[in-house]
């Protein structure tokens, strides 16, 4: 199922992130940044890490789906929310529709894993299970939407969606000053568009960069043919980030980032287990992309004061990247 939007009506202002803030304060972390001198050492620059691997739900998504959920009118609440999902937007909209008390349904795709299931079934959606295949999963939400009259709250192709991601970047603003760039994975673009919005509006002349595996580098084909590509058939083991832009994201992210860094996969496992060993924070492949890219250009930031939003910390501890080793 796709919804008709017009992008350019649709993108979040300012003004719709710091409300955004206000609105979900109640119901998320204000998440605190960490420093490392390693990393600072190895890097050549002053890195600032967003944790959102400590915010509720393990990630980031905490924070849109809140701000989707508590923008519904009562009427609209009263139906409930729906989505299709298999990781971490699928938990924090269940979560956040528990807070508010209205019901939510999750399409999830039946090759799903165990952990992702037990996570969304134990903040109360229900889940619907499909085929794993996109056509599925939009078939699925098109007939739940339509009988139930629930909220479609996509994952990231809505402004308040984007809107609440974008909270992350306006806290790391006010928690540390004379930030000249931000680093952020991108997948979709939900966190990469808030957060560019977001610093953009504060500091016009941050320099805003995603990172994504070289193996899925459709955002930096689309920034550079100036369309949206589609995700090609090759795989990551930065699973959070294998999804193409949105109708509302890429022309956020086509106007206001700097540019999109791709990274290796072996890449991706060295920075997550030096944020594991040297932070001793848990985070994510996905969250490791944009370590990563710091990692790998040294040249782009050294001597820079460098945010990086650490994006999530939902890992399959029985699967562990260094333990079965990297994916070629």
């Amino acid at each position: 199922m796709s919804q008709e939007v017009n992008a350019d009506d649709a993108i979040p202002r300012i003004e719709d992130i710091r409300q955004a803030a206000e609105r979900i304060r109640p119901h998320v972390h204000r998440t605190p940044v960490f420093t490392s001198n390693t990393v600072n050492e190895i890097s050549g620059a002053q890195v600032l890490f967003k944790c959102e691997n400590l915010q509720k739900a393990g990630a980031f998504k905490a924070r849109g789906a809140t701000n989707a959920v508590f923008s519904l009118s009562n009427e609209q609440a009263r139906r409930g929310v729906v989505t299709h999902s298999s990781g971490n937007h699928a938990a924090a909209l269940a979560l956040a529709a528990g807070r508010r008390g209205i019901p939510a349904t999750v399409v999830m795709p039946d090759n799903a894993s165990e952990i992702k299931k037990q996570a969304v079934a134990g903040y109360g959606a229900r889940i619907v299970y499909c085929e794993p295949t996109f056509q599925a999963r939009e078939e699925a939400l098109a007939e739940i939407a339509e009988r139930t009259q629930a909220a479609i709250v996509h994952a990231f192709d809505d402004a308040r969606v984007i809107a609440g991601q974008g909270t992350a970047a306006l806290e790391l603003f006010e928690q540390v000053s004379e930030i000249d760039t931000v680093i952020a994975p991108v997948g979709g673009g939900g966190l990469l568009s808030g957060t560019a919005l977001a610093a953009r509006s504060l500091f016009p002349a941050t320099r805003v960069f995603g990172a994504e595996p070289r193996n899925v580098d459709d955002a930096r084909q689309s920034l550079k043919s100036g369309r949206i590509m589609p995700v090609t058939g090759k795989t990551s083991i930065a699973d959070g980030l294998l999804t193409a832009l949105g109708t509302i994201t890429f022309p956020i992210i086509r106007d206001h980032v700097t540019g999109i860094i791709t990274v290796s996969e072996a890449s991706i496992v060295d920075a997550m287990r030096l944020i594991w060993e040297r932070l001793k924070l848990i985070i994510e492949p996905s969250a490791a992309v944009a370590v990563a890219a710091l990692l790998t250009q040294p040249d782009e930031f050294e001597g820079r004061r460098v945010g990086i939003i650490l994006s999530g910390g939902n890992v399959d501890l029985d699967k562990l990247p260094w333990v079965a080793g990297p994916t070629p």
